[in-house]
Parts: structure tokens; sequence; C-alpha cells
């Protein structure tokens, strides 16, 4: 059972690497104009997540490493990509810049109670938000691809992006604000756990 266990480990894990590794390829794509490659990678990355999620749940497979890899290949791509569009001129430079902020905030304060023995692991509106910008990123693509056109449904489907990207904006804030929350319990707890001793 323990070598059975290992090896599962060793799968998930091996997927997490992969989704770091199919970042490259989805900056690359998109500074080439192959948005549909992009797209379609960007897609495995997802689809990888989802998977080790779901078989981390139903095996018992979940580690402090686990929480902390998971979270930070979705921060990862998500930067990485949102990054890319910027500098395409498909996003304005705030939308990045608040999560650059967020993610800043996230990772200090992960690593904090890392160092301490503490993980705290992803959230559902961590996820929500990661989801949406997932959603607005892949319409952004679609949208390079097309490029310029006077198409009442294309100019229909980009306004939707643009709400989807200030609603992923405001789920976005509302986590940082739920996770510092969360960090603050957390830090209030160790400090009682360590006068305690």
């Amino acid at each position: 059972r323990d070598r059975s266990v290992s090896r599962g480990l060793g799968d998930v894990y091996k997927r997490q690497v992969l989704r770091f590794l199919l970042i490259p390829i989805i900056v690359i794509a998109c500074v080439q104009g192959q948005y549909i490659l992009a797209i379609a990678v960007l897609s495995i990355s997802g689809l990888t997540d989802i998977l080790d999620g779901t078989i981390a749940r139903k095996y018992n497979y979940i580690t402090d490493f686990g929480k902390l890899m998971d979270p930070l290949a979705d921060k990862a791509t998500q930067i990485s990509l949102l990054t890319t569009l910027f500098i395409k001129g498909a996003i304005p430079i705030w939308i990045l810049a608040i999560v650059v902020l967020k993610e800043f905030c996230m990772v200090s304060g992960a690593s904090f109670l890392y160092g301490k023995e503490l993980v705290v692991s992803s959230k559902w509106y961590g996820k929500l938000a990661t989801v949406l910008f997932y959603i607005a990123m892949v319409i952004s693509l679609f949208l390079e691809q097309i490029g310029n056109t006077t198409n009442n449904i294309i100019k229909a489907i980009g306004i939707a992006d643009t709400i989807i990207y200030y609603l992923a904006v405001i789920t976005t804030i509302a986590s940082l604000i739920m996770y510092m929350k969360a960090f603050y319990i957390h830090c209030l707890l160790y400090t009682s756990d360590a006068a305690d001793e």
C-alpha cells in the first residue's frame, strides 16, 4: 500500500511539474501569434490541475507540498499569460498590477507560515478567481486570433470578456481579504500554541 501511495504521489508531482513546463510553451505560442495552440496547451494545463485535485481528494494524496505547488502553478501560469496579453495590448496594466500585488502578498504570507510549519491551502474563492481569469484569458486569446472585426457577435464576446475580467478582479480582491483573514487567524493560533509551550 505504501508503495502504491508513493507511486500515486509521484504521478501527481510529475503532473504539477508538467504544468510549470507548459508555461513557456503557452507564452511562446502567444508571442508567435499561435493563439489556438496557446489555448490548447492552456486547456491541457487546466485539465491536469482538475485531474490532480480529483485524484488527491479521492485517494487522500494531500500533502503540504501539494498544497503549495498546486496554487503556485496556477499563479505562475496566470501571471505569465496576463503579462503576455498586456504586452500584446489585449488587457490594461491595472489588471496585471492587481493580480501581481495579490499574488505577492499571498506568496509572502504562505512562505512565512511554511517556515513555521503551517500551510494555508487554496480555498474555493481563490479557485473561483483563477477559473474566471482562465475563462477571460481563453476568450482574449480567441479574440486575438480573430483580430479586428466589425462583426457584432465578436464585439459582444469582447464586451463579455471585459465583464469577466472585472468579475475576476473583484473576486481576486475579495479572496485576498479572505486569505489575509485566514493568515491572521493562523498567526494567532501559532502565537497561542508557542505561548502554551
